[in-house]
């Protein structure tokens, strides 16, 4: 029985949003060790290079930083080793025909805890052109300038 219940978030990249066009999400485990949960626990990751591949039939999260922990001793572990994630076979075989097309890569998306467990959710994600990244600023900030005109309209001055 987990300890805690529901959600905590750890770190979320937001830019793989701004820089990908998101396909698909998954949810997987960690393989970690004591002294990464510990520092996971104290809210410390960043997901800013971070990656996703499948090799040998396993997926692998690469790049991803987890900071050693500060009361560790000897046996810390090193901040951007490779962590191997935990899927089901026939997910690992989806992600594999999927990144195999050209221009599709896996980003993780976040690190929370999920009742009392470390999950990273990987996103099957295609990169965009600058162009394209560029109309997704100026539709959300029309979005903005159409919600501020709405909410001022209906106050009195």
């Amino acid at each position: 029985m987990p300890r805690e219940k529901g959600e905590k978030l750890v770190a979320s990249n937001r830019k793989a949003r701004h820089d990908y066009h998101i396909e698909d999400t998954y949810e997987a485990g960690m393989v970690l060790s004591g002294t990464e949960v510990k520092s996971l626990r104290a809210g410390h990751a960043s997901l800013v290079d971070g990656y996703a591949s499948v090799e040998n039939g396993e997926a692998w999260l690469e790049n991803v930083h987890i900071p050693e922990y500060t009361q560790g001793t000897w046996n810390n572990h090193s901040s951007r080793r490779k962590r191997k994630l935990l899927l089901n076979r026939h997910e690992i075989e989806k992600l594999l025909q999927k990144i195999k097309e050209s221009g599709y890569t896996l980003v993780p998306l976040k690190i929370y805890f999920k009742d009392g467990r470390a999950k990273v959710e990987i996103a099957v994600a295609r990169g965009k052109k600058d162009y394209d990244k560029r109309q997704a600023l100026k539709e959300a900030q029309d979005k903005r300038e159409a919600a501020r005109a709405m909410s001022s309209k209906g106050k009195d001055w």
